[in-house]
């Protein structure tokens, strides 16, 4: 399994391309966003900062992001151009965001890789992932990193179970893949191109570029007795 199995290091970030190298594997990408990182220094010509947002260590930001009255950015991170970062964000650390990315309202983001074209508009959370170019979160989306056990992350590959290395790893998202409102991505899920997870679903393992992963609800109606 490779990275570019999911997606492809867009333009906009060739700078770190050292650091994702295409034939490995996607959550060895993780392991790399430190070194990445690694001597990001703030941008002399970057956005006017508001009063109400709060910045701190090395955070690299287009002069085009727009910011908003109030969020949180700790360092290191590196943010590209016409990217929107919304009210309440908060961005905490080892974050490489491409261009034209939605950084949402409430929305918290750590030790991830966004590609170009992200949406994850609202009240996201997005722990140690990856989200591949195009790639949507509806509203209340979140990114599981933490097995409860709190043991290593691994991922299901078909029949078989592949040890990451990793104890924090959310998920892989493909170029246009797509998440349903209030879904719970559980630790170590794969989601390949186009792939989709319906809303309120909670989804582990691995689904294939262009599948729909979904779940029905049964709702029982009962007369009001009062």
């Amino acid at each position: 399994m490779k990275a570019s199995d999911y997606f492809a290091l867009p333009p906009s970030l060739a700078r770190f391309a050292p650091f994702f190298p295409a034939a490995a594997a996607p959550w060895d990408w993780l392991k790399q966003i430190g070194a990445a990182l690694a001597g990001i220094a703030a941008n002399p010509a970057g956005p006017k900062i508001p009063p109400g947002v709060q910045i701190e260590g090395q955070v690299w930001l287009h002069a085009s992001v727009k910011l908003p009255t109030y969020a949180t950015i700790i360092g290191p991170a590196w943010i590209g151009a016409n990217t929107q970062i919304r009210p309440g964000a908060f961005i905490r650390g080892g974050v490489i965001v491409g261009e034209n990315c939605v950084l949402g309202n409430a929305s918290e983001f750590k030790n991830c890789l966004l590609l170009d074209g992200v949406q994850a508009p609202h009240f996201n959370y997005v722990g140690d992932s990856i989200l591949g170019n195009g790639a949507h979160l509806g509203a209340g989306v979140i990114c599981s990193n933490l097995r409860l056990d709190q043991g290593e992350v691994t991922v299901r590959v078909g029949e078989r179970t592949v040890k990451t290395g990793l104890k924090k790893f959310g998920a892989v998202l493909g170029d246009s893949a797509e998440v349903g409102c209030n879904a719970v991505l559980n630790p170590g899920s794969l989601l390949g191109r186009r792939a989709l997870v319906t809303p309120c679903t909670s989804f582990s393992g691995s689904l294939p570029a262009n599948t729909i992963a979904h779940s029905r609800q049964t709702i029982t109606t009962v007369p009001r007795r009062d």
